[in-house]
């Protein structure tokens, strides 16, 4: 009978949820206990810089969404609580490192490079060539002008 007071003591509609809770909870104390088991400094050793900034981000903000998440079982409003401003803050760390991340992934332009592919692919007509056309086009200009169509005043 005891049983059946405890299967009572929550709404049913609930229950999905809090299995889906209980199942959440278990797989983050799983990775938790493989993180917590191997010392901090070995596991640091082997990241570079910016895999430990990343490391230790998302440590501060899992830990941080457990307190939240605390806070609510507690029936205290984490929105109203100093808990919000800490994740806010974790978060645009997160956002630099991204950023960083991001930057490193860009390609580099390697302008001389760029330069000489730009000018072997544009077309450089012969400088000879060029000024013979050039004299003959201002010549044929100068014949076709109303100016050199005017009887000359002596």
């Amino acid at each position: 009978m005891e049983v059946d007071s405890k299967a009572d003591d929550y709404p049913h509609e609930i229950d999905e949820q809090l299995t889906g809770f209980d199942s959440s909870s278990s797989s983050v104390k799983t990775m938790l206990d493989k993180l917590m088991s191997m010392p901090r400094n070995e596991l640091t050793q082997k990241l570079d810089p910016l895999d430990q900034a990343k490391l230790d981000l998302v440590s501060a903000y899992t830990v941080n969404s457990l307190f939240w998440m605390y806070l609510v079982t507690q029936g205290v409003n984490p929105r109203e609580h100093g808990i919000k401003q800490e994740l806010e803050r974790i978060r645009t760390y997160m956002n630099r490192v991204k950023d960083i991340t991001d930057k490193k992934k860009a390609g580099r332009l390697d302008k001389g490079a760029a330069a000489r592919f730009v000018r072997s692919a544009l077309y450089e007509p012969d400088d000879k060539q060029s000024r013979k056309k050039a004299v003959s086009k201002k010549a044929a200009d100068t014949s076709d002008s109303p100016q050199s169509k005017r009887p000359k005043q002596s």
